[in-house]
């Protein structure tokens, strides 16, 4: 008696033709694209020219002291603003806090930093800048830096080292 030993797989021939064409495609995508700089391009913003001042009717020109841009006025009340211990001192985020909300600021939370920050910072969303500037004055922070990370974009947030007490 003689037994029969079949080895090997017969693929369905759909399979194996979308199997041939998958590869070649590959490789033809492969070929095509090698190369070939990136698609990237810078984006730089155009500057447009300033306003010249006008003159009056009368041929007297405007002085140029009275001619300044204006900065946003800044409502401190309007501004949340949350307050992080980053040092070993116990209390510098309460006391901070306080003084924030002694010169109006609406402060709402303090707690502590988990990080490392190398000094006492002012972080703000780029719509805050001005209000971060204003706020690091009323604390005497000397660093401002837009928010990162996690730091959420409807507030500013200060971040206290040891340089701060």
């Amino acid at each position: 008696m003689r037994i029969r030993n079949q080895r090997g797989v017969a693929f369905p021939s759909p399979v194996a033709m979308l199997s041939v064409i998958a590869v070649a495609m590959a490789g033809i995508a492969y070929v095509a694209t090698r190369g070939e700089e990136p698609t990237e391009r810078e984006v730089t913003a155009v500057a447009q020219p300033a306003p010249e001042p006008e003159v009056e009717p009368s041929g007297t020109p405007e002085k140029a002291d009275k001619i300044r841009e204006k900065k946003p006025k800044v409502v401190r009340g309007d501004v949340y603003v949350e307050v992080y211990n980053n040092s070993g001192i116990t209390g510098l985020a309460g006391r901070y806090a306080a003084r924030a909300g002694d010169v109006g600021w609406q402060v709402v939370g303090e707690d502590n930093w988990m990080g490392t920050i190398p000094s006492s910072t002012v972080y703000y969303p780029a719509r805050l800048q001005a209000a971060a500037e204003q706020l690091a004055l009323d604390l005497g922070i000397n660093r401002t830096m837009p928010a990162v990370g996690e730091m959420r974009l409807d507030r500013l947030t200060v971040v206290l080292t040891a340089d701060a007490a």
